[in-house]
């Protein structure tokens, strides 16, 4: 079956996109780079590489979707297959390790054009057995796998200013590291090849469990009578505060709950967390109590609710709002673009 022509809509899918960039790496020769995927998150990433004047070539099912990018400077390109073979690295960014599968298989997907010497990145929050399944499909065409996926938010991908995490042989991250630096500021090289799938997974789990706290945290401080715009500024100040809290509790608070991730993204984040703990017979207590709230949240207000609005399964028993005057309907990165460097773990 030829996964590479599916309309991945009609599969609950993101739109999937292929763009291939050409960047000049720090003191390199010239490199050609195939983005696959421009999501809420892939689109904004190839947004930096426009900014930072990179060339890009677009391909999508729904060409309406690539035309900003054509617009700004971007070509067309015909497949995956092609992609991969003009292209030195290839990035996927999709939505589920489902559609990674299938561009990188299809017929006319990314393995069919992919030889030695190339680079497949996968920057999706995926699954780590199935990043080192695709991983060895790769290396058996002379190519090597990296997983590269970003943690930090929509709104700092859109400046470069995201954290990427990536697991790889130290000289494949050696040779990607130019490329993320445009793409990213905190670079972890995390180790093998799915490494930082794992930490990815980990990561977005304790950005739920501190997602589900705070609406408790707000709801409760509203029934006792506290003051919104006091109990977001007591919690910003104290010991109780997060990425989490200085992001999502703002749009919680103006009403708009719009964080750019839906509640199926949050379920497919957590199952993979659950996933690589049972794999590892860790006995988990607060995971399965997380996805029993989301899957509560994704039957009352559907699956592709913002994922904040999970606080409405308090609000509605409570009979409150949670609003409060002041805050922004959407996060936006008031940080000044930096060049990315790699961050060393300590000794």
């Amino acid at each position: 079956m030829n996964f590479a022509g599916m309309n991945f809509a009609s599969m609950n899918f993101a739109s999937v996109i292929f763009a291939s960039v050409i960047f000049a790496g720090e003191n390199k020769a010239m490199q050609k780079v195939g983005f696959i995927g421009l999501g809420n998150v892939g689109g904004k990433l190839a947004g930096s590489l426009l900014r930072n004047k990179c060339q890009l070539m677009v391909r999508d099912l729904d060409k309406a979707v690539a035309q900003p990018f054509i617009d700004a400077g971007a070509s067309w390109a015909d497949s995956p297959k092609i992609m991969a073979e003009q292209c030195d690295i290839i990035i996927t960014c999709l939505p589920s390790p489902a559609a990674s599968a299938a561009v990188m298989e299809a017929e006319d997907g990314i393995l069919a054009g992919l030889s030695a010497g190339k680079i497949w990145a996968e920057m999706s929050t995926t699954d780590a057995a199935e990043v080192t399944r695709l991983g060895a499909l790769v290396k058996a065409r002379g190519a090597d796998p990296v997983d590269c996926p970003v943690s930090g938010g929509c709104h700092r991908a859109a400046t470069g200013n995201i954290a990427i995490f990536a697991g790889c042989d130290r000289p494949v991250f050696e040779k990607m590291l130019p490329f993320l630096k445009i793409l990213g500021r905190r670079i972890l090289h995390t180790g093998g090849l799915g490494t930082a799938s794992v930490l990815k997974v980990v990561t977005n789990y304790l950005a739920t469990a501190n997602l589900v706290t705070l609406c408790e945290a707000l709801v409760t401080s509203k029934m006792a009578g506290m003051d919104l715009n006091v109990a977001y500024e007591a919690i910003r100040i104290s010991s109780g505060n997060s990425f989490v809290h200085e992001t999502e509790s703002q749009v919680i608070l103006n009403g708009s709950r719009d964080i750019n991730f839906t509640m199926d993204l949050v379920l497919k984040d957590i199952g993979l967390f659950q996933e690589v703990a049972d794999r590892h017979n860790v006995p988990l207590e607060i995971s399965p109590m997380l996805i029993k709230i989301f899957e509560d949240g994704q039957r009352r207000f559907g699956p592709r609710e913002w994922s904040p609005n999970i606080i409405k399964r308090l609000e509605a028993a409570c009979g409150v709002d949670i609003l409060a005057p002041g805050f922004p309907a959407e996060m936006i990165d008031d940080e000044a673009e930096e060049t990315g460097y790699e961050i060393i773990p300590k000794s």
